[in-house]
């Protein structure tokens, strides 16, 4: 018989799953804690606060559509220098910290891709070549 615990977390996760894609993993770890979490409660146990350990892969953390901070497992459009200081870190540190590569942009594949194609469209370097000739 599954317990109590284990359906209120199931219910938590349904209810979070039918407002945003979530992977297999991102399902099995979130029950596991809750579950974890709601008999902590229930039982009067002390919750140990454990070191946060991400769920997915640095390299599956840049998605299409969001990027999952692995500080604190959550999925944003883009990582700011503002969201990564409440975690002590730069962009820089950041990179460094789960191994990704200088200059790695911290932003969702889809937004990275509309900006550039924003960018092409604009053709600044065009401009710039006019603003010179204008100049001489």
């Amino acid at each position: 018989m599954m317990d109590d615990y284990l359906k209120e977390a199931l219910e938590i996760v349904k209810a979070q799953a039918s407002v945003r894609t979530l992977t297999e993993e991102e399902i099995t770890s979130m029950v596991r804690k809750l579950a974890d979490g709601i008999r902590g409660i229930s039982e009067g146990t002390p919750r140990v606060e454990e070191k946060y350990e991400p769920d997915v892969d640095p390299r599956k953390a840049i998605r299409e559509k969001s990027i999952i901070n692995l500080e604190d497992g959550k999925p944003y459009k883009i990582l700011t220098k503002k969201n990564l200081a409440k975690f002590g870190l730069t962009p820089d540190e950041y990179r460094e910290k789960w191994g990704y590569k200088k200059g790695t942009p911290l932003i969702c594949k889809a937004l990275q891709r509309e900006r550039r194609k924003k960018m092409k469209d604009m053709k600044l370097w065009e401009k710039r070549k006019e603003a010179r000739r204008g100049k001489k």
